[in-house]
């Protein structure tokens, strides 16, 4: 009986000396390609060449290597079938058993040479692997009599179960499965890379797994976390520096935290609870703004999340620690922050790095499939427009700022109230508008007596992330003491609105833009 054939042709060399050796140990003739077969040589483990396989040579400086019908007529060929095994017999050809690739670069080469407009690079296009992603393939779909494997972390695993004869069909499958999977990743990020349409026809997704999570939204739900691209300063990519594995719903808090944090230009701090912000400030130093946030809703605080956008410092840190917090996400720390949180080993200290892009796409899946948008970029500032008798001051026309800022990442309908820049009310995700405002003046009442001095004596204005479907909200506003709003108009009836602000000596402004938040 012939020996049995292993193809090596790894760009990752982790493991694959040992992987070799273990190989030949128990009988196998190993055929490799360029830098695999040198290294196996230089740790002199004996090796064939594909070319003295082939009977051809490497050719276009190593484009084409394995790229021939010898090495894929030992692959695909099946060993149960007759008529294959005759033809293999009298072309001279010899089977191949097991394949182990894995593949140029892309992804890296990207990271490394990408530009923001996709701009074709030489260095990105010669790190697409073709010849290897053919072998996982072809080896894929003849797994019942070629073992593939393309991670360097099945190599032990597979040496056990050869050893011990214990290659059965279920692990054959479970190897090719991430053979396909591999690939289609693979081929996911190229085709997503030479993509200059923002919603082709035919839309790929590649995902690469972080880690499985303890469970879901609710304890009898599984669940896992994926990279999708490279979005740096994301909270994917973000570094844990301290504390307890990451659940899935904090997740979704620190996305919520973070990406209302990175609104902000000055040092800012966002308190998150159930994916809402419930108190957002900003201003010169960290400590302010986040004693100024908690100051918004202390009860709904406590186990929350916190972001800032941000250096965190040993002061902030000191005071963060007195009350119970879930996560803590931040672009950095100091030193001395960094010792404060480690007294408190559960907490979750995230490190993101830089500010988040806002720009790109968002995946939200509904049964049977996918909505893709563009992510909701603040908008809506540039050219506020004055729509009433009194127009709003300076002090009002920065607060309104901040609180459209805020507004925009609450879930509708929203109601934003604020003095300065701290938030003081935030009604979240109600049926009907009036509500959030109802919602957000009294959790505005029921921290009065909380506020700074230097807060109280700002105005009080209201931001909402919709129009105004009839009068009842500012009139409402207006019994609360506000007396100035943004909101996007849009209305057909906004003179209603503008009629009772003026009746009501309220400044409003408009946006022409909706930001709702589903």
């Amino acid at each position: 009986m012939s020996k049995k054939v292993a193809l090596l042709s790894v760009y990752e060399k982790k493991g694959i000396e040992e992987f070799a050796e273990g190989l030949v140990k128990l009988g196998w003739d190993i055929v490799s390609t360029g830098g695999t077969a040198k290294l196996l040589r230089e740790n002199k483990i004996p090796v064939k060449e594909v070319s003295e396989l082939t009977g051809f040579p490497e050719i276009l400086d190593g484009r084409v290597k394995t790229l021939h019908p010898k090495v894929f007529a030992g692959l695909l060929s099946r060993r149960k079938m007759k008529t294959d095994i005759d033809q293999m017999e009298k072309l001279g050809l010899s089977f191949i058993d097991l394949v182990a690739v894995n593949l140029y670069p892309f992804e890296d080469a990207v990271r490394k040479y990408g530009t923001p407009d996709k701009k074709l690079s030489q260095e990105i296009i010669e790190n697409i692997d073709i010849g290897g992603v053919a072998l996982l393939r072809a080896s894929a779909k003849n797994f019942e009599d070629v073992l593939v494997v393309c991670s360097p972390d099945d190599y032990s695993e597979v040496l056990e179960r050869i050893k011990t004869n214990k290659l059965d069909f279920e692990f054959r499958r479970e190897l090719a499965s991430k053979a396909f999977s591999y690939t289609a990743y693979y081929d996911s990020i190229i085709s997503e890379y030479f993509t200059t349409e923002q919603f082709p026809e035919k839309k790929t997704l590649g995902m690469n797994k972080i880690s499985s999570l303890r469970y879901g939204e609710n304890p009898h739900q599984k669940a896992s976390v994926y990279r999708i691209g490279n979005v740096v300063g994301s909270v994917v990519n973000s570094i844990k520096l301290q504390g307890k594995e990451l659940s899935y719903n904090n997740y979704l808090d620190l996305d919520s935290a973070w990406n209302t944090a990175c609104e902000f230009e000055e040092p800012a701090c966002v308190i998150v609870k159930h994916n809402n912000p419930c108190g957002v400030a900003s201003g010169d130093v960290p400590i302010e703004v986040y004693k100024r946030a908690l100051t918004c809703d202390p009860v709904s605080a406590f186990g929350g999340i916190i972001a800032f956008n941000c250096l965190v410092d040993k002061q902030t840190a000191e005071e963060i620690i007195k009350l119970f917090t879930e996560c803590i996400i931040a672009p950095d720390y100091s030193e001395d922050a960094l010792k404060v949180f480690s007294n408190k080993k559960d907490l979750r200290v995230l490190k993101a790095g830089i500010k988040l892009n806002s720009y790109g796409l968002e995946y939200r899946t509904i049964s049977g499939g996918i909505l893709v948008q563009d992510k909701d970029v603040l908008l809506g500032l540039e050219n506020i427009k004055p729509v009433t008798e009194r127009k709003p001051t300076q002090d009002e026309i920065e607060s309104l700022k901040f609180a459209w800022k805020v507004c925009k990442n609450v879930k509708s309908n929203t109601i934003v109230l604020a003095r300065g820049k701290q938030t003081v009310g935030i009604g979240a995700g109600q049926m009907s508008r009036i509500d959030a405002l109802r919602i957000a003046v009294s959790k505005m009442n029921s921290i009065e007596d909380k506020l700074q001095d230097d807060i109280k004596k700002m105005p009080l204005v209201l931001a909402s992330d919709a129009f105004f479907p009839f009068g009842d909200v500012p009139e409402e506003a207006s019994r609360a003491g506000v007396s100035a709003i943004i909101q996007p108009g849009g209305s057909l009836r906004d003179e209603e609105s503008i009629s009772v602000c003026n009746k009501n000596k309220i400044a409003m402004v408009f946006t022409g833009v909706r930001h709702f938040r589903h």
